[in-house]
C-alpha cells in the first residue's frame, strides 16, 4: 500500500508539471520503501517510462514523431553509459550529485517554464521539415537526457520539454505530449542495461507504483487545467529543495569517510 501510495504521488506530480514531476521517484524509493540505489533507480525508470508511455498514448495526438523519435534514439544510445556509470560511483556521491540535480530542477521550475523561454526554430529546408543542423541539436540533448536517465533512474522531462521548444519552436503543449514519448523510449533503454547489469528490479513493488502512477498522472492531467500554473511552479521547486537538502544532510557525511 505504501508503494501504491508512492506511485501515485510521483505520477501526480508527472501529471501536473509535464516533466520534472518523476524526479521525486528516487527519494520515495530509497528512504521511503528502503531499496538500495542501483534497484530504487531500475525501478524508478521502470516506473516512470511505463506511466510516460500511458502519457503519450493519452496525448498521441499531440506527438511530435520525427523530432521526438530523434530525441529519443540519442538517448537510447547513451542511456547504457549512463547506467554502468551509475554502478560504478559509490551510492552516497551518486545520491548527493542527484540532490544537486533537484535543486537545479527547482530552480528552473520556480524560473519559469519552457514556454518562456526564447525560441529557435531550426527549419532548414524549402519544406519546411527540421534540417541536418536540428538533428544534430536534438541528437545532443537527446544524449545529455539519456546519461542522466541511466546515473539517477529520472525521466528527463525537465531537459526534454525545454528542448524540445528552444530547437524545434514547438507549442509548450506538444512539446510536453512529445517528451512523454522520449522518457518511455530511453527509459526502456536504462531499465534494460540494469537489468544486464546485475540490478535486481523488486516488481512486486514496482507494479503497485506504477499502478498508483497511473492514477496519479490522470489526476495531476486534471488537477494542472485547475491550478495556476505559476503556483504550481512555485510548490514544486520548494519541495524539490526541502526534499535535495534532506538527502544532502543524510548522505553528506558518507561522502567524507
Amino acid at each position: 500500500m505504501i508503494a501504491l501510495l508512492y506511485g501515485l504521488l510521483v505520477g501526480a506530480a508527472l501529471g501536473l508539471t509535464g516533466g520534472g514531476g518523476s524526479i521525486f521517484a528516487i527519494p520515495l524509493l530509497v528512504y521511503g520503501l528502503g531499496l538500495p540505489m542501483p534497484e530504487a533507480t531500475g525501478l524508478s525508470l521502470a516506473a516512470v517510462g511505463l506511466m510516460a508511455g500511458f502519457g503519450a498514448m493519452v496525448q498521441r495526438r499531440n506527438l511530435a514523431w520525427r523530432s521526438g523519435l530523434v530525441f529519443a534514439a540519442a538517448g537510447m544510445l547513451l542511456a547504457p553509459a549512463g547506467a554502468a556509470l551509475g554502478h560504478a560511483l559509490p551510492a552516497a556521491l551518486v545520491l548527493s550529485a542527484f540532490a544537486f540535480l533537484m535543486g537545479y530542477v527547482g530552480w528552473r521550475m520556480r524560473r519559469g517554464q519552457a514556454s518562456e523561454l526564447p525560441t529557435g526554430p531550426c527549419v532548414a529546408r524549402a519544406d519546411g521539415k527540421p534540417g541536418p543542423g536540428c538533428y544534430a541539436r536534438l541528437g545532443a540533448a537527446g544524449s545529455v537526457t539519456g546519461i542522466l536517465s541511466g546515473i539517477f533512474g529520472v525521466g528527463g522531462g525537465f531537459i526534454i520539454v525545454p528542448a524540445l521548444v528552444f530547437v524545434t519552436g514547438m507549442p509548450i503543449h506538444r512539446a510536453v505530449a512529445t517528451s512523454l514519448l522520449v522518457i518511455f523510449l530511453i527509459a526502456c533503454s536504462g531499465v534494460t542495461s540494469h537489468v544486464l547489469q546485475g540490478a535486481v528490479i523488486p516488481w512486486q513493488a514496482g507494479v503497485l507504483f506504477v499502478a498508483g502512477g497511473l492514477v496519479g498522472m490522470l489526476l495531476g492531467g486534471r488537477g494542472r487545467e485547475r491550478l495556476s500554473p505559476e503556483r504550481l511552479r512555485v510548490v514544486f521547486a520548494y519541495a524539490m529543495w526541502i526534499v535535495a537538502a534532506f538527502i544532502l544532510v543524510r548522505n553528506g557525511p558518507a561522502l567524507f569517510r
